[in-house]
């Protein structure tokens, strides 16, 4: 955190408009900083008697060779862990093995989960590290973020990883910041550059334009999220061979800006696209919200989930979690199926990656079509009455 010399400040106030996020107060007339500091430096440049601080990254040596190991991040959602996480242990492995067959951590924090790392040892992890306590049961992004920087900086490690998912996204930046590095998010590619064991990390950029090709020179750990459903799961052995090492943490000490009171779960009928093998999105060419409906009734036939569009869910069509884009969630089911969507570079960035696209517009110059296996130009929701229609007849 920015820190402020109390025997030097001498009470200008300059400090205070010059923080754009009002993380700087006076305090028995001396400047103090708040919570809402994000270590822009702003203040620093303006104070006259340098009375205030940025703290260094801690890891700025030149020699970086004493850092090794990959580390993961194993996500759980009411003590069950989550798909995304093997397909980090298999990607985990083999950035391990390119590092020279370095070991590979898996990080949890959660509570009873005795059978969950039982099943977890049977993966290609080397070491679960584990944080055990009732607080870490459900997700606190604070929480979470202060006890997993807490973990890292236990372990000098060279690369961590962690899934690009709601909770990877909420969080893992805060702990970048904790452990003075860098993050590169929303990865679709990682390798190791041998030689010097850098990480290259790929992910889109511009909408999906451009292809980002990333690397954190100078600190570590090597960062990055890793979108879901792009590597492959990691496949489970007989043997359970992996180490759980218990971590204890003094989660009393922390001052946590926010406290999860309860958890509502949101009551669904259909499968969560993230994990949808089929997905049929609606977008704004499907007329009326009252229109989901059928194609709810289409996605239920084919066994799939329902997506949309960033304009459905802004004009409230439907629920944000549907959203399908890169403002929304990032999808990559063996079928999707765009109903009326007129193929947004938001929205394509999040889907583009699909194995086979079907998409049905009016305007055959609809920018999904780019990127469309199969296109049909016709009404939207003529197409999907005779896609019920005959999915009907076939089950009969």
């Amino acid at each position: 955190m920015i820190t402020i010399d109390k025997d030097t400040c001498i009470g200008c106030e300059k400090c205070i408009p010059a923080c754009p996020f009002g993380a700087l107060e006076m305090v028995e007339g001396k400047a103090e900083v708040n919570q809402n500091c994000t270590f822009c430096g702003a203040c620093v440049e303006i104070c006259p008697v340098d009375a205030i601080t940025k703290p260094k990254l801690h890891l700025e040596s030149e020699d970086l060779s004493h850092f090794k190991g990959v580390g993961i991040f194993v996500e759980q959602k009411n003590g069950v862990i989550q798909p995304i996480s093997y397909e980090l242990g298999e990607l985990g492995r083999r950035l391990a093995e390119q590092s020279g067959g370095e070991k590979l951590y898996a990080f949890v924090l959660g509570n009873s989960m005795k059978e969950e790392l039982d099943n977890l040892k049977r993966y290609p992890v080397d070491e679960i590290i584990y944080v055990e306590h009732p607080e870490l049961e459900k997700f606190n992004p604070d929480l979470y973020a202060d006890v997993l920087a807490g973990c890292l900086k236990k372990y000098s490690l060279n690369i961590f990883l962690a899934g690009a998912s709601t909770i990877g996204r909420s969080f893992i930046p805060k702990v970048a910041a904790k452990v003075g590095t860098g993050l590169t998010a929303d990865c679709t590619d990682l390798e190791v550059e041998q030689e010097e064991r850098h990480l290259i990390q790929t992910r889109p950029a511009f909408g999906g334009n451009l292809m980002a090709v990333i690397k954190t020179a100078r600190h570590r750990p090597q960062m990055a999220t890793v979108r879901h459903k792009v590597f492959p799961m990691a496949e489970p052995s007989q043997e359970k061979s992996a180490k759980i090492v218990p971590i204890s943490f003094p989660l009393e000490k922390l001052h946590l800006k926010q406290k999860v009171l309860e958890v509502v779960e949101e009551v669904e009928g259909m499968i969560q696209i993230e994990e949808a093998d089929i997905i049929v999105t609606g977008g704004r060419g499907i007329g009326k919200p009252e229109n989901f409906e059928e194609l709810e009734e289409l996605a239920r036939l084919l066994g799939g989930a329902v997506g949309a569009t960033r304009a459905t869910v802004d004009a409230e069509w439907i629920g944000y979690h549907h959203q399908v884009g890169q403002t929304g969630k990032t999808v990559t089911p063996k079928l999707y199926i765009a109903i009326g969507a007129s193929g947004a570079v938001q929205h394509l960035a999040g889907m583009k990656t699909s194995k086979t696209i079907v998409a049905v517009n009016k305007d055959p110059d609809a920018p999904i079509f780019n990127v469309a296996h199969y296109a049909i130009v016709g009404d939207a929701m003529t197409f999907v009455r005779e896609m019920v229609s005959q999915l009907k007849k076939s089950a009969e």
